[in-house]
């Protein structure tokens, strides 16, 4: 186990500015999620880490030791960072147990840790398959074991899921972060894919042209992001103009209140966040202020998205947990109230006409 530090890393290939300035603090035995869109910069970060880009401008330290600044790099193979890429890679003449030894020493072979980080990842007893014959599923949770099994310092994870499809994917993360936990590893896991890195990361953060726009647990990054476009990234949002008095704001679903982001007058011109979850759908509509008009409705398994619009126009998404308990006419009339807080930002600058 190691502390991660990034500090104003800047990398450029070409005219491309890839990192700008990234700074990311990774606490020993954590997981950290790098979360951004494509482009973002995520994998440039990654590989930086890894000590297979040099930085331009910045450094990064494991333990207080630097590993990576300007003119200066440690090479990948003394870092002891291990990297577990999108596909497996495993080595297929090589059964499971030649695969996950492949970076051990003698010792370590005859003390059990194949056996072991195989067990961790929940593959105990398949030794001795040849990779050809294991799921999608089961050769990434190899390449994990591998990764674990010479005691890294950090593991880097680079979208390792993303070729699974849905139902295996939820499955294979939760067995990787038990495995990644029980061995008290350090742990980076970049991915684009928002649901997975708030069920699996200790700690999120959210990256966006080259930087690191926050960073914190998930729940947090997810209730109170920093700015609108972490907001709109992180889960759906609901934006309403609004006039803000004090901590209240009033909307086009009435009066609600508000947590400021950052310093606010009193009284002010802006727009508020909410989470689809926070507006309730209530039927009969006589028991609701406020009144919407039934425009769409994504039904998504275990709950559904509402799209809704209100009698001035303002299109407004609720999310409902038990969608077959309520009627969803197309064009039908609902009730709306709102569960909770809103986030309060200024407004968006005006698009000259």
């Amino acid at each position: 186990m190691a502390e991660l530090r990034v500090t104003a890393v800047h990398k450029s290939f070409g005219p491309v500015r890839a990192l700008r300035g990234a700074d990311l603090t990774v606490r020993s035995g954590t997981l950290m999620a790098v979360l951004g869109p494509s482009g973002s910069g995520k994998t440039t970060l990654l590989r930086c880490i890894a000590g297979f880009e040099p930085v331009d401008a910045g450094e990064i330290r494991l333990d207080g030791q630097q590993i990576a600044a300007s003119g200066r790099t440690v090479r990948p193979e003394r870092r002891r960072i291990a990297v577990v890429p999108q596909e497996g890679a495993l080595f297929p003449h090589l059964p499971v147990r030649g695969n996950v030894a492949y970076g051990l020493d003698r010792h370590s072979r005859r003390t059990g840790r194949v056996e072991s980080v195989l067990a961790l990842v929940g593959l105990a007893g398949f030794e001795d398959r040849m990779p050809h014959h294991l799921s999608g599923g089961q050769q990434q949770r190899v390449a994990v074991a591998r990764a674990l099994a010479p005691h890294p310092r950090v593991v880097l994870l680079d979208e390792p899921f993303s070729a699974l499809d849905a139902a295996l994917r939820t499955a294979v993360r939760q067995d990787v972060r038990r495995a990644l936990r029980a061995d008290g590893a350090t742990a980076v896991l970049v991915t684009h894919d928002q649901a997975e890195a708030l069920s699996v990361a200790d700690e999120v953060a959210v990256m966006h042209d080259g930087r690191i726009v926050q960073s914190g647990p998930p729940d947090l990054v997810y209730s109170a992001p920093a700015d609108p476009w972490v907001a709109g990234f992180v889960g759906e949002a609901v934006w309403l103009p609004a006039e803000m008095t004090g901590d209240r704001a009033h909307t086009p679903l009435g009066p609600v209140p508000v947590v400021a982001t950052g310093d606010r007058p009193p009284a002010m011109a802006g727009q508020v966040l909410l989470r689809p979850e926070q507006i309730e759908v209530v039927v009969p509509v006589a028991r609701a202020a406020v009144t919407a008009t039934v425009v769409g409705h994504d039904f998504q398994g275990h709950d559904a998205l509402l799209a809704l619009r209100l009698a001035d126009g303002t299109p407004v998404v609720a999310r409902i947990f038990d969608p077959a308990s309520l009627p969803h006419v197309m064009g039908g009339e609902v009730g709306l109230r709102v569960r909770g807080a809103a986030r309060a930002f200024p407004a968006p600058p005006q698009t000259p006409q």
